[in-house]
């Protein structure tokens, strides 16, 4: 199971993909930067994976992000 959720553009070359997949066999969130260059295209080793388990207390943290101007 895999399916990219999306993409956020982080600069010119980087963008940070949202999907959902088992890797591995656990289940989660994968969140990677892919960078498209002259020398390389593809994943990074840059991310994270948030396991399923873990989803629920990963929103809830997502939620409390604030900017102060």
């Amino acid at each position: 199971m895999e399916k990219e959720i999306g993409k956020i553009k982080k600069n010119e070359n980087t963008d940070i993909v949202v999907k959902v997949d088992d890797y591995g066999g656990a289940p989660g969130v994968t969140i990677r930067e892919f960078i498209t260059t002259d020398r390389y295209t593809g994943f990074t080793k840059q991310g994270t994976k948030i396991p399923k388990e873990e989803w629920e207390n990963f929103k809830k943290l997502i939620e409390q992000v604030t900017f102060e101007e």
